[in-house]
């Protein structure tokens, strides 16, 4: 059984910034350090920070010395409350997720009706479109037009296709007079599922691994489908069945921006261990 791995699958730059600032700050504070929600969409590591000493909290605490602003970033009035605190408060919200929030704000300066593409309940887009101004949309896709304004500024969750953003640019050019667009997807996404696409046209399952609410391994799932290969989605090895891998012979695997290497690894030697023996009982049963 050949096993082929997305060279782009596991943590993109953002989250490992956001990870690695989350343990260096607990190996090196004694005091009490926390995230406000899921530092990222991966329970594995909020698990393993917890251990470390980083508890994510639901909502502001006093029982904390430090917080911690996860990768998808928070809304610009509870960021600015934060800042009055009396913790110590680090900003781990990804650069690109950063770069989304600024481009909001300047397009609600320029005088546009900010319209951003992405899930309106996913907390990246909660903070972008609190930087958007009072008459901002969030639409899920290019079906999900409202009536607009005349000049209209765009901004995508990052976690977004581009084929969804050229979707929704097609509409919106037939009914507004000026459009202004940042294209804020992060690279690392496209390429992620450029080479997912291309990965299921050669193998006989597809393993996407990622957390559950993780929107980027939801979108992997989404292109993976559509493809009609058959697609498992996974968390962890012990996901895995035996049964799936009957007569297969390749073997695909992605992962979402959230997925740490040792999970994928753990998965990788699972996939081997059942192989080895459905060899050894064909050889018995011969």
């Amino acid at each position: 059984m050949e096993i082929y791995i997305a060279k782009g699958a596991g943590f993109c730059f953002g989250v490992k910034r956001a990870v690695n600032i989350a343990f260096k700050t607990a190996e090196e504070s004694v005091k009490r350090v926390a995230t406000l929600g899921p530092i990222i969409h991966n329970p594995q590591v909020v698990e393993k920070l917890r251990k470390a000493g980083v508890k994510p909290l639901d909502r502001i605490s006093e029982d904390v010395d430090i917080l911690i602003v996860r990768t998808h970033g928070i809304t610009a009035e509870l960021y600015e409350s934060l800042r009055e605190a009396k913790f110590q408060l680090i900003d781990a919200t990804c650069p690109f997720v950063k770069k989304a929030q600024q481009y909001a704000k300047l397009l609600r300066e320029e005088g546009y009706q900010v319209l951003i593409l992405g899930d309106k309940d996913h907390p990246e887009v909660k903070g972008i479109l609190s930087y958007a101004g009072e008459n901002a949309v969030v639409v899920r896709d290019a079906d999900d037009m409202p009536m607009l304004d005349s000049r209209v500024g765009i901004v995508v969750q990052t976690t977004q296709p581009v084929e969804a953003l050229k979707r929704l640019l097609d509409k919106v050019v037939q009914t507004v007079k000026e459009v202004k667009v940042y294209n804020t997807i992060c690279n690392s996404t496209a390429l992620r599922l450029k080479e997912t696409e291309e990965m299921t046209r050669k193998v006989d399952i597809m393993l996407v691994v990622g957390g559950k609410n993780s929107a980027n391994t939801k979108q992997l799932v989404t292109l993976c489908n559509e493809s009609k290969v058959r697609t498992y989605h996974v968390e962890t090895a012990d996901d895995l069945s035996a049964e799936w891998f009957d007569g297969v012979e390749k073997v695909g695997i992605t992962a979402g921006a959230s997925t740490p290497d040792w999970i994928i690894s753990d998965i990788v030697r699972k996939i081997e261990a059942i192989g080895a023996l459905a060899c050894t009982s064909k050889g018995r049963e011969s």
